[in-house]
């Protein structure tokens, strides 16, 4: 579900008219974050170190983003919470992440992989059930 902008509302603008602003305006033409990419299920968490929602020179997407933070949140979840491109959510949070306004919790790799004749072998059996 959209939700509705702040602002003043036009008549020639409905809910099928889609985003007025483009992803790369939001970036600035950036394409990916300025820190090392985020994994979808990486936990985010706004820091306490500072007040507010950052001060001057942050987006209201930013701004947004730090408030949802305010709790831990998996990057795919602010992605839908804002209603934008993961691609777009990585970039402004790298950008909070340089200004240290949020903190981001990787999940942990995957230590043990199974090896390969143990997959063949549980598929054969679900096979031959």
């Amino acid at each position: 579900m959209r939700a509705e902008s702040p602002g003043p509302q036009h008549e020639w603008l409905d809910g099928a008219a889609g985003p007025v602003v483009r992803p790369y305006t939001l970036t600035g033409g950036r394409v990916r974050p300025p820190v090392d990419g985020f994994d979808l299920v990486a936990f985010v968490l706004a820091t306490s170190a500072r007040g507010g929602t950052g001060g001057p020179g942050l987006q209201p997407e930013h701004r947004r983003l730090v408030e949802l933070a305010r709790q831990p949140v998996a990057v795919a979840d602010l992605a839908a919470d804002l209603d934008l491109a993961v691609g777009v959510v990585r970039v402004l949070l790298g950008d909070l992440l340089a200004r240290g306004l949020v903190a981001v919790h990787q999940p942990p790799p995957a230590a043990y992989l199974p090896d390969d004749n143990i997959l063949k072998a549980v598929v054969s059996g679900l096979r031959a059930l």
